[in-house]
């Protein structure tokens, strides 16, 4: 009997190995392709929320679909943010957590689901919706556990995260079941602020190891894929609306400007990304803090963009009756938002003053081109010159914190 428990413990270490904290200078580590799964299951969530956006924006309904993008979206971020941190500082790819992962994804596909009732806040449905998400952070607080057992030194800040997350989504549980829906749209966001709340008090326990490059090159690889649904939306729509212009010819011409527009926009939007190197901006728990939560906006407004070059094309084939600068907001202020945001993360710590004179007028610009005729190809010009000054003209300068 005295060697009961170490026997146990034995078994189980064999069916359930410890999860070693990485290295943080770990060379050469790159996303694995359960990550690159990971980030195709949430694809679709997203997709889903800027189909939604489009049926709004396509109405002219701007206020509701932006209002209904913003929670569906922003619970699509956080969900893939806290999975792409706990597998930078504990990703170890064995059975317990891919089936983990797997559980997750299948969350976020319930979620996908449930986009549509999330987004129309004016007749709201978040029963799937919550289901899905509260599947996908029941799979977290299963990570978190298994680091709390596995590593020692961090087990205190693991408890934290896992005991925060269970308590909001009781909150989720309650709120889905209690609470009226008249008073459900105010209560999302104090969840929501919940949510954020659970890093910044766990990380003070011990801040979690953090390898730079590899949640760089996970959030660019996000970045792209996010951008790569303007290119799918503005391909679809095309192909669309060609159908349409063999019984109106005259049509065909305009149909090529605009998606030609949009393609240049979504090139100069990745360009502008991943003109300068980012690693060196995460330095310490606040910095990192407000590079990562900043990433919302910097996501957001990409995957609005797909909704923006929608809303161009269907109002060229007639499908939408909206005033020239409403059609244009739905694209031109997206892309103001995410050239702004861009600077205020990535750019302004590492550029000379010009620059960080030039890149926010830039994006006002952007946003006031939507009362001028040809708004996108104005906007499609001064991202152009933006990518000419970013790679050309800028010196970047020696790092410097965020905050």
């Amino acid at each position: 009997m005295p060697n009961a428990t170490p026997a146990l413990a034995g078994n189980l270490s064999r069916i359930l190995p410890r999860m070693m904290r990485r290295d943080p200078h770990e060379p050469h580590r790159a996303a694995t392709p359960l990550e690159l799964f990971f980030d195709l299951v949430f694809v679709v969530a997203v997709a889903a929320a800027g189909k939604a956006l489009f049926s709004f924006e396509g109405e002219g309904n701007f206020g509701v679909g932006l209002l209904g993008f913003a929670m569906s979206f922003i619970a699509i971020w956080w969900a893939w943010m806290n999975f792409t941190w706990f597998a930078n500082s504990y990703g170890t790819d064995d059975w317990y957590y891919r089936v983990l992962t797997v559980v997750q994804m299948a969350g976020a596909l319930v979620f996908a689901a449930g986009v549509p009732g999330i987004a129309n806040p004016d007749n709201p449905d978040f029963t799937l919706g919550v289901l899905g998400y509260v599947l996908m952070r029941i799979a977290m607080i299963a990570q978190w556990l298994r680091a709390a057992y596995s590593d020692p030194e961090g087990r205190k800040t693991a408890l934290a995260y896992a005991l925060g997350i269970a308590v909001v989504q009781v909150y989720w549980v309650c709120y889905l079941f209690l609470i009226p829906n008249e008073l459900k749209l105010g209560m999302f966001w104090l969840g929501m602020i919940l949510e954020i709340s659970v890093p910044v008090i766990a990380e003070r326990f011990k801040t979690t190891p953090w390898h730079r490059h590899h949640i760089t090159e996970r959030y660019g690889l996000f970045t792209i894929i996010v951008l790569g649904e303007s290119v799918l939306a503005s391909t679809n729509a095309v192909v669309e609306a060609a159908a349409e212009a063999q019984k109106a010819p005259e049509l065909l011409d305009n149909l090529i400007l605009v998606a030609s527009t949009g393609f240049v926009i979504v090139a100069c939007l990745w360009w502008i990304y991943f003109a300068l190197p980012q690693h060196e901006l995460i330095t310490n728990l606040r910095t990192g803090l407000f590079w990562g939560y900043g990433r919302y906006f910097v996501f957001g407004a990409a995957a609005a963009v797909s909704a923006g070059i929608e809303v161009a094309l269907a109002v060229e084939t007639h499908k939408a009756t909206l005033e020239s600068a409403a059609a244009a907001a739905a694209l031109c202020i997206p892309v103001a938002v995410f050239v702004f945001f861009v600077w205020l993360l990535i750019v302004r710590p590492q550029c000379t003053t010009a620059t960080n004179l030039v890149m926010p007028g830039a994006a006002v610009l952007i946003a006031l081109s939507v009362f001028a005729p040809y708004s996108l190809q104005i906007t499609a010009g001064i991202l152009v010159l933006l990518v000419v000054l970013l790679t050309v003209h800028t010196v970047p300068k020696r790092t410097k914190h965020l905050v």
